[in-house]
């Protein structure tokens, strides 16, 4: 189980599979590397390298305060531990955020951003809504119904619903609230033209309350932007449709990263 050293002696646990290009998957807050499970066929193609943001599963927190940055340096730490120079990023809903500010602080050390349910701020109604909410359960600790409520909207399995539910009961409530405001307050808009590397999003056709960010996207982001919509699925796209996601993981990167290095 190895663990990288964050600089204030935080341990973040990171899981790597596979040889080739590397894609750093980032999660959601309280859903932790699990979430990534069914992407794991991926590492017969490339490596793969998930992680559990600190404060979530096996990594434990030191910070008084979780920030974007903090969050970013620990990315930057698990990628120096496995050896990389520059990584994919993969980021699923609010992880998304982190997958952007990471390639915007390090854009060196970056080869391409995924966002799935991605965004570049906080600004409908529903989403800011859906964080609200988030931080009002870990606020009050509702951890348990927290736990229950994610894992039953992912999956329909009863043995991965156990595993993400044990997953999100493991975060701790302070570091969770934290993150959520963070991600409530992020904002990438006004710098997406500094993003360096070609961006792939990939939304679910019934999760209408993003699909307006892909416009904003198209008109910052100076690189090639490349947007696929799986049918059939609303926000769950890593869980629910893993084997339409992973064909779409494998061509962009085959096709946008490997052929331009």
């Amino acid at each position: 189980m190895p663990f990288a050293n964050h600089p204030d002696t935080t341990n973040i646990y990171y899981e790597t599979y596979g040889e080739g290009t590397p894609i750093l998957f980032v999660h959601p807050p309280a859903m932790g590397h699990v979430t990534f499970k069914e992407q794991r066929p991926l590492a017969q193609h490339f490596q793969m390298i998930t992680v559990d943001l600190r404060g979530n599963g096996r990594s434990d927190n030191q910070a008084e305060k979780i920030t974007m940055k903090l969050i970013v340096e620990d990315l930057k730490a698990v990628v120096d531990a496995v050896g990389v120079e520059k990584v994919v990023l993969c980021g699923y809903s609010n992880g998304g955020s982190i997958a952007q500010e990471f390639a915007l602080t390090y854009p060196e050390r970056a080869l391409g951003v995924i966002l799935c349910g991605g965004f570049s701020e906080v600004t409908s109604f529903l989403l800011r809504n859906e964080f609200r909410l988030g931080i009002y359960a870990a606020q009050f600790k509702l951890m348990r119904l927290m736990s229950f409520a994610l894992a039953t909207a992912h999956t329909r399995s009863k043995l991965f619903q156990m595993e993400l539910e044990d997953y999100v009961k493991k975060t701790d409530p302070k570091v969770l609230r934290n993150m959520y405001n963070e991600g409530l307050h992020y904002v990438s808009t006004d710098r997406l033209d500094q993003l360096t590397v070609p961006l792939l999003l990939v939304y679910g056709e019934k999760d209408h309350y993003v699909h307006h960010y892909q416009d904003i996207f198209l008109d910052k982001v100076k690189t090639d932007v490349d947007i696929v919509y799986i049918s059939g699925v609303k926000h769950q796209v890593p869980t629910k449709k893993s084997m339409e996601l992973n064909r779409i993981i494998y061509n962009f990167v085959k096709r946008k990263v490997e052929k331009a290095s």
